[in-house]
């Protein structure tokens, strides 16, 4: 990919966290994630979508990173044919010393992407949406039932996944439609039954005061349910309450039940319940949304008091 680093390097001098879209760059927010946005830079005749991170600490780890993050597209498209927008990655050092790493996607046409598309489909439609992902799933764990080194973890969220050849005018999924897999940063797949990435980094994004309690608490087991399919599917339905949409979840879950029963049952997983989605929902929005304003927070502190950079971008007030 053709990536203008001095561009990138422009936009790290001038960079605003705080309202990202008045920089001296100007860019375009495609979507924010927990903990990172996803941006195209206004008139760049790339169609590029970026991914910023801050979390490296130095050379070493952003190396690393950076054959980590190659290797997970590499074996999502390769060897488990889970098919991903051309990619690419760089980093380099800002103004302060500090390491930046940028994932860098072929821009996707946000209209799209999962959970923009949800909003403008019929219920059968998106019953066959969640089918055709459940079937992009069912690789990931063949894959792991039958490799001894590698393990692949996947985040089965709706956004995650991108229709090709959509047609906003049309909107329609059917049998035949195609999936694209947008969200392999950060890379989730262990060798030998050790993670590839320090998983731990990520909490960087997290006040100090907070890091290691999540680091010593939560980060494991986190991380964990993106290897465990009955846990991303559990997601992937609870998904629907934050998109405003719980009327087809009763539905999608016979649909996700009927494809653990029939399509994938040599791996015999339990049925998920509509109180396991409820309950999971309710866990995962309260922890969010402590997470947000304690960085929220945060960020005051750092900006305000101490007249400090703040290095991460924060989304605005997320609807759950």
């Amino acid at each position: 990919m053709k990536v203008n680093i001095e561009l990138l390097k422009e936009l790290e001098h001038s960079i605003d966290t705080i309202n990202p879209e008045r920089g001296k760059i100007p860019i375009k927010i495609l979507g924010y994630g927990e903990l990172s946005l996803v941006f195209e830079i206004v008139n760049d005749p790339q169609h590029y979508a970026y991914k910023r991170s801050p979390i490296f600490e130095n050379e070493k780890q952003a190396r690393k990173h950076e054959y980590i993050f190659r290797e997970y597209n590499r074996i999502l498209n390769e060897e488990l044919n889970i098919k991903t927008p051309p990619f690419d990655a760089l980093w380099f050092e800002n103004d302060d010393g500090k390491i930046i790493f940028y994932g860098i996607q072929e821009r996707i046409p946000p209209e799209s992407v999962g959970n923009k598309v949800i909003h403008h489909l019929g219920k059968k439609d998106i019953e066959t949406l969640v089918l055709t992902v459940m079937r992009e799933l069912k690789k990931v764990w063949t894959f792991n039932k039958e490799n001894k080194i590698l393990e692949v973890g996947i985040d089965g969220q709706i956004s995650n996944f991108a229709i090709l050849y959509y047609d906003p005018n049309k909107p329609r999924v059917d049998e035949n439609s195609e999936l694209l897999y947008i969200d392999t940063f950060p890379p989730f797949f262990r060798k030998n039954g050790a993670e590839a990435m320090n998983m731990k980094l990520l909490t960087r994004a997290l006040p100090s005061y907070i890091r290691g309690l999540v680091n010593a608490i939560f980060v494991d087991d986190l991380v964990g349910r993106y290897y465990i399919w009955r846990d991303v599917v559990i997601d992937l339905i609870a998904n629907f309450f934050k998109e405003q949409l719980p009327k087809y979840i009763p539905r999608l879950l016979e649909i996700v039940n009927d494809f653990f029963n029939q399509e994938a049952a040599k791996f015999e997983i339990e049925p998920i319940t509509l109180e396991e989605i409820q309950k999971y929902y309710k866990s995962d929005k309260f922890v969010w949304a402590l997470m947000y304003n304690l960085r929220i927070f945060d960020r005051y502190i750092k900006t305000k008091l101490f007249r400090k950079k703040y290095e991460f971008y924060l989304p605005r007030k997320i609807k759950r």
